[in-house]
């Protein structure tokens, strides 16, 4: 376990989030008791991760029978549509958020079969727990079965931060890395610093700092000249939302990667928790893509490096497209191309288990 938590219930009705705004020179604990705030903090990017906002947002819904002072279930019942759509509201690309909410809200489906706002609140605050604790054990599973990629020796290209920080606790494009490491295996990461918020160069830096496995902070665009000049054996990297064909939205950086790889012939393969694979999107041509403020890019910390009136776009994702992505690792084993085919079997699979 870490001496660190992403995310955290605690006694009393706290949901405890460590700020990775402030990360790596800030060790910062935010607290939050009401669901709108917990909202704020996944748009604020207090908590970011596709894995790490589901719980978040699990964990914002059960707040609100846990505070309520009515005792009243028709008023808790509303709260909670209410609160749920303010989170769905608060990043729209990872998919993660949006099954947490349905996973949550259909507990809330049968209002009369709750007697009381303390059963309902109970029930809902067991089911944000077992999602927080299914992540971990996910993760673990995604990284097992990951090793069959990672040789000796390695060198991997990681893109943004897909750690503890982006998960409840284990990570799972880094947590494959950590894996890796703990099995006695010598890795070596590259780390794209991953502008502009430098999710790279801040959280998984310091995070590879923690549990100790060497790497070397980069800018994005030296991908090409460090596959071309020196021996890289693959890149692993997580996603928001992966469509049923095998598209991949990841943090904005992503395809430029998948494409220098491909042209190197490095292998470059996705991290995904099924929870995080959309079958119901069939290609990441429909996947919405969140634009952040125009601030991340004209400023560096306080100081503005544009001129004033200059046009910004700043996209958080952008869509990996299926044919250079050469595998997608899951807690059930490693689906390779054809990806609508495999994914889809992959489910069938499952709901038949």
């Amino acid at each position: 376990m870490n001496s660190f938590h992403t995310i955290k219930w605690l006694d009393g009705g706290v949901v405890s989030m460590i700020d990775q705004r402030v990360l790596p020179h800030e060790i910062r604990y935010n607290e939050y008791t009401d669901p709108v705030a917990v909202a704020g903090a996944i748009k604020d990017m207090v908590i970011r991760g596709a894995p790490a906002i589901g719980a978040a947002a699990a964990f914002g819904l059960a707040l609100v029978p846990w505070h309520d002072k009515t005792g009243n279930l028709d008023q808790v019942f509303e709260q909670l549509g209410k609160a749920a759509q303010v989170l769905r509201e608060s990043r729209p690309t990872a998919v993660n958020l949006f099954w947490a909410i349905e996973r949550m809200m259909a507990l809330v489906e049968g209002k009369d079969k709750y007697a009381t706002v303390k059963e309902l609140k109970e029930l809902l605050l067991q089911e944000a727990i077992m999602v927080a604790e299914e992540d971990v054990e996910i993760n673990k599973s995604i990284a097992r079965n990951a090793q069959a990629l990672i040789p000796d020796n390695a060198v991997i290209f990681h893109h943004c931060n897909t750690g503890s920080l982006a998960t409840v606790d284990y990570g799972t494009a880094l947590g494959t890395i950590r894996f890796a490491h703990e099995q006695g295996k010598k890795i070596f990461v590259f780390v794209d610093e991953t502008r502009p918020r430098l999710q790279g160069g801040r959280l998984t830096a310091w995070e590879l700092q923690q549990y100790g496995v060497p790497f070397k902070v980069v800018a994005d665009s030296t991908s090409g000249h460090y596959m071309r000049t020196q021996k890289v054996d693959l890149c692993v990297v997580g996603t928001d939302r992966t469509a049923a064909n095998g598209d991949v939205a990841n943090k904005i950086g992503t395809y430029n990667l998948a494409v220098v790889a491909h042209e190197n012939k490095v292998p470059f393969y996705v991290a995904v928790p099924k929870s995080t694979i959309d079958m119901n999107t069939p290609s990441g041509d429909l996947i919405k893509i969140e634009e952040r403020p125009a601030k991340e890019v004209t400023h560096v910390g306080t100081w503005q490096i544009t001129p004033d009136g200059t046009q910004v776009g700043n996209p958080a994702f952008d869509v990996t497209p299926a044919k250079y992505v050469s595998a997608l690792i899951t807690e059930d084993g490693i689906v390779y191309p054809p990806y609508e085919e495999n994914l889809a079997k992959l489910f069938q699979v499952s709901a038949g288990d």
